[in-house]
């Protein structure tokens, strides 16, 4: 990712994602752990990426393949680093894994946490804004609470300015009362950063290198140490336990939902009972209703209905569409003007166009439906492609598998496939062709033909 700000002021990133995250109670590494169906180090790395930072640095340690693979499912390669932090020995000994890559840089380093995936674009690019303006060698970005338990203090002079960060553990009573907290996210200088950790000691309760250390270190060397003061909480709230994840979901949900209803036109019949992600995209005057869920970078057009019970995940979804209730479409495209359910299963990239209806329990598996044609009760379509204003009667069945390889059925335009018809692949119905009820079909079946029986024969 190429930066468009000047070269004395090029941003790097490095997130520090090393962590297994005990409180999780889990076996999975905290960044792992999944909010809005994406794993949390994922939100962090896509909002540092839209600074346009020369490049992403990402420390790892537990399952830190895992954490590779998370990463580099949304982001090129060559977009991001990644450096080991061998031992967890406290936040500077995870900034200064990355040494090898950063030191010497003339640039900024935005230095963000692994687990705090709401923190926006917006505040971070006015964070660093802030950061060049004042000539900083740190700026420290920090919130005031009602109840900073937990948090490190930011203690500040008599005359206003940064003075010094003291943990949790290792404050007195004075400093507990202080309610302004650090968040965890800086700017620096990247040379003097890299030269202040080579003299930070762990000489602390925890026996750690506290990275909160250097900014300190900066003002008594008589360098400018800035404070970007935010005002919500959300932004910065990192995730330590299960509980803390499932809130998170929750005001993440509510954001998106809010953020849809007001930008983009979108009817939410109960919000609080709706489930959608947050990369997911609505048209105008699409309404949705209970029970909803849309997952992953689903797409919505304008004016559709999409009734309770549905899940749809991955999914393209046209204008004017009305998806009626307890239906799963995953990974498919639905297409201007369909009807979908209810009870409908759509999956392995099927695609209905224009006009085109399933009904209740009918699936479609790796199948083209036509312009205009219907599948309407009890129905399995796999591995088939159907034409124009084909009729596609209750019960019918692509036995599409032979017990070792899948094959193909090809249905004409203005097709009549009667109930309950075995269609055995491979096997091709011409175009006008029909077949009658309860018919195994097991050869082509010439345009304009009627077939009937087991198997099918044609009738003239």
């Amino acid at each position: 990712m190429g930066s468009e700000v000047k070269e004395e002021q090029a941003i790097d990133v490095l997130i520090m994602a090393a962590g297994l995250g005990t409180r999780m109670r889990s076996g999975l590494a905290k960044v792992l752990h999944r909010l809005s169906g994406r794993p949390l180090i994922n939100h962090v790395c896509s909002t540092a990426a839209v600074l346009g930072p020369e490049k992403i640095y990402v420390v790892i340690g537990h399952q830190g393949d895992d954490v590779k693979t998370a990463v580099l499912s949304e982001m090129d390669a060559d977009a991001v680093e990644f450096a080991l932090q061998k031992e967890q020995l406290g936040t500077g000994d995870a900034v200064n894994s990355a040494r090898s890559f950063l030191e010497g840089r003339g640039s900024t380093v935005l230095i963000l946490s692994g687990d705090v995936p709401l923190i926006r674009h917006e505040t971070l690019s006015e964070m660093i804004s802030q950061h060049h303006d004042s000539g900083a060698a740190c700026t420290v970005l920090t919130v005031r609470l009602d109840n900073p338990t937990g948090y490190g203090r930011v203690i500040r002079s008599d005359d206003g300015n940064f003075d010094r960060i003291v943990e949790q553990k290792d404050a007195n009573e004075s400093e507990l009362a202080v309610n302004e907290i650090n968040s965890g996210i800086y700017c620096f200088d990247t040379k003097k950063l890299f030269a202040a950790l080579a003299n930070v000691k762990n000489n602390n309760a925890q026996g750690e290198y506290y990275l909160t250390d250097v900014p300190a270190m900066f003002r008594e060397a008589g360098d400018t140490v800035g404070l970007y003061v935010h005002d919500d909480r959300a932004e910065i709230e990192g995730i330590n336990d299960r509980v803390q994840l499932a809130e998170m979901e929750r005001m993440l949900r509510e954001r998106t939902i809010d953020r849809l209803m007001r930008e983009s036109g979108v009817t939410f019949i109960d919000p609080q009972n709706t489930y959608i992600s947050e990369r997911a995209k609505f048209g105008r005057d699409t309404v949705v209703y209970s029970n909803v869920t849309v997952e992953g970078t689903s797409e919505i057009g304008s004016g559709c209905v999409i009734r309770p019970g549905t899940r749809i995940s991955n999914a393209k979804i046209g204008d004017g569409v009305e998806i009626l209730d307890n239906c799963l479409i995953v990974d498919s495209e639905v297409g201007n003007a369909c009807k979908v359910g209810p009870m409908a299963h759509l999956r392995g990239h099927a695609v209905m166009t224009e006009g085109s209806k399933v009904g209740n329990f009918v699936e479609l598996k790796k199948t083209v439906l036509g312009k205009g044609s219907k599948a309407s009760h009890l129905t399995y379509l796999g591995d088939a492609t159907i034409g124009e204003k084909t009729n596609i009667g209750a019960g019918t069945i692509t036995c599409n598998y032979d017990g070792k390889n899948k094959h193909q059925t090809e249905i004409g335009n203005n097709v009549r496939i009667g109930s309950d018809t075995m269609l055995v692949a491979p096997v091709k119905v011409g175009d006008g062709a029909s077949t009658g009820a309860g018919s195994v079909v097991t050869k082509d079946i010439e345009p304009g033909d009627l077939v009937v029986g087991v198997p099918a024969r044609t009738r003239k």
